[in-house]
């Protein structure tokens, strides 16, 4: 297929950079890698609206038969990104070419949506959220958000990061794959993946290995599970369902 078809497979979801394979997610290296292909065999153009890019990457538009909001005031997607049904999209916002946004998910103000990144049905991303995109290392799989998964507002999710189903990330959580994320209801401690249903807050931990460190009482941020979805939990954000 060309450019064109190419991404136009990639709006409709027929292909996609991620797919989950019986409870994992497979990368698909071909697809990660034909966009990387777009960006060094494609000039930069002089595009309507007084923008610079590429010649194939222009804005996508979008239509009443798409059945989303897209609320005006600075926003855009590129093309080459899915968008599901009955997702909100707030400005300002973006979200990258590869990415895959599944539907009923809303889109806070000032979110960033990275090349290739997964969100899941009926995710939450709020205000000012960061979601990096990954597409290299050809093979690394990109930031995934799985269903059903409220992200708190200024969380950074980076390096490949994998939240599972039903997971609430405090505001102020930064996840890279190399972040400890220590699990206090089972104590463990994780790297790179989020449980599902663990509810996670921002913590700090003493760097003591190091003289000039525990000298100066100087610390390094990490992530904590303090607990587990509940049914408490859940009405606690009911009322996500009123902004929709």
């Amino acid at each position: 297929m060309d450019n064109q078809e190419f991404l136009t497979a990639l709006e409709t979801g027929t292909i996609r950079v991620a797919e989950p394979d019986n409870g994992k997610w497979k990368v698909n290296i071909d697809v990660k890698q034909r966009i990387l292909d777009i960006f060094h065999s494609s000039k930069v153009v002089d595009m309507s609206g007084n923008f610079l890019d590429k010649e194939p990457l222009n804005l996508r538009t979008f239509h009443i038969k798409d059945k989303i909001r897209f609320v005006p005031g600075g926003s855009a997607v590129r093309t080459g990104a899915f968008i599901g049904s009955n997702i909100v999209i707030m400005p300002p916002s973006y979200v990258n070419i590869g990415a895959y946004v599944d539907e009923e998910t809303m889109i806070d103000s000032h979110v960033l949506v990275g090349s290739c990144a997964q969100i899941g049905k009926r995710v939450h991303l709020s205000a000012a959220v960061q979601i990096g995109g990954v597409l290299e290392p050809i093979g690394d799989s990109p930031v995934i958000v799985e269903d059903n998964c409220f992200i708190g507002a200024g969380v950074i999710l980076v390096e490949g990061v994998l939240v599972r189903k039903k997971a609430i990330i405090a505001p102020g959580v930064t996840l890279s794959a190399s972040t400890p994320i220590y699990d206090i209801v089972n104590e463990t401690i994780l790297k790179g993946e989020i449980p599902q249903n663990a509810v996670v807050v921002p913590g700090n931990r003493p760097k003591l290995d190091v003289p000039f460190a525990k000298e100066h009482g100087l610390t390094l941020g990490c992530a904590v599970i303090v607990k587990y979805r509940d049914d408490k939990t859940n009405v606690s954000i009911a009322l996500e369902q009123l902004l929709r």
